[in-house]
């Protein structure tokens, strides 16, 4: 035996040992230090990642105007899982042809939406509903248009999977495709003590989600006594809102959703109208019917309506003020309003100025 190779062999052992010792008596920075020197001279340690769970618990800073967030028992936020979330929100390998992400339909630099009336995926295949923000969605408790679904957790491999978004064939599919990324393995182990799984991959991406408010409004302001936070327009517009336009019986304060589902005629004239609601519950009274969507942040989210057919607030406002598109099932709220153009101008004026906000972040950057 060459002699020579004595001295390398004998300090490597000891150095194995040491690092082992560390692990043991709970000194993690220290020994993910040792671990990278081993791997880095002698390429002789394998890295046990279960020793990388933490789960630091994450207190998010509501703005003002919003209610405490609360997560699931079985999801509790953490800065890791949220950190995870956001990497695999925006990345851009979880559709079939790794051309688009989560943020492609759900953007920030649009509201965190599209910009467009309805979803476009890959291969340019077009969907037929407008896409929703995300701003608030923690306190949704039905997610998609037809709440379909109970959470976020639900909700997060929908459009993965969906044939004319993302296209992923399966959501096992999803979880090889993370594995090639060798940096995955580290961030969800991490984040989760068992690791890579459909279910974790869910529970980071609404983990993020629920990070992602808007509040302390001029509204918000307004009504914690701040009686210069709203042009005198905007609050005239806001009594309209309350009073005669009765907008406030399915868009209610704090995030102006009641999430409840309502026919007012939106493309029910078409010769294969958009079934809505019916879809999912199989009554006739709910067919056309879409749940309300959060009027925050409206400024930045156009176009409007669950098929994004209304470009403006001023069509919006129009389309309310005559009472809908009449059909069977329109829902008994949706009435002709006879608002005058003073009042109509106000209640836009209340939508852009008293529910808009810059106080807008997610909690990981």
């Amino acid at each position: 035996m060459d002699s020579s190779k004595r001295p390398e062999r004998s300090q490597r052992s000891l150095i194995d040992r040491r690092a082992k010792w560390v692990i043991r008596v709970g000194l993690p920075g220290v020994a993910t230090s040792i671990v990278l020197l081993l791997t880095a001279q002698f390429g002789c340690y394998k890295e046990d990642l279960t020793l990388l769970y933490t789960a630091t618990p994450l207190a998010l800073d509501v703005p003002l105007g919003l209610p405490a967030i609360e997560s699931p028992v079985d999801n509790p936020l953490t800065v890791e899982k949220v950190a995870l979330g956001k990497r695999l929100f925006f990345d851009k390998n979880l559709s079939l042809d790794r051309s688009l992400s989560c943020a492609s339909c759900h953007d920030p630099e649009q509201g965190w939406s599209n910009g467009r009336p309805v979803a476009v995926g890959v291969n340019g295949a077009v969907g037929t509903r407008n896409v929703p923000t995300i701003f608030n969605v923690a306190f949704n408790r039905v997610q998609f248009w037809d709440g379909r679904v109970g959470s976020l957790e639900a909700q997060a491999f929908g459009p993965i999977l969906n044939p004319v978004e993302m296209a992923m064939p399966s959501a096992e599919a999803v979880v090889e495709r993370i594995r090639e990324d060798s940096d995955y393995a580290r961030l969800f182990a991490t984040a989760f003590e068992n690791g890579i799984t459909v279910e974790n991959i869910a529970r980071s991406l609404a983990a993020f989600e629920r990070t992602i408010l808007a509040g302390n409004a001029p509204y918000d302001q307004y009504k914690a006594g701040d009686e210069q936070a709203m042009s005198e327009s905007a609050k005239n517009g806001l009594e309209i809102f309350l009073k005669k336009g009765q907008c406030v019986k399915c868009h209610k304060s704090p995030n102006f959703t009641d999430i409840a589902y309502h026919n007012i005629g939106v493309g029910i004239d078409r010769q294969n109208p958009d079934a809505g609601r019916f879809a999912v519950t199989k009554l006739q009274s709910n067919f056309g019917a879409f749940k309300s969507t959060t009027l925050r942040q409206l400024t930045k989210t156009a176009p409007y309506m669950h098929d994004g057919s209304l470009a403006t607030l001023e069509e919006v406002v129009d389309f309310y003020d005559k009472g809908g598109k009449p059909n069977p099932q329109l829902s008994r709220d949706i009435r002709p309003l006879r608002l005058t153009k003073q009042e109509k101008q106000d209640l836009v004026q209340f939508m852009v100025e008293g529910l808009s906000t810059d106080d807008e972040s997610t909690e990981v950057e």
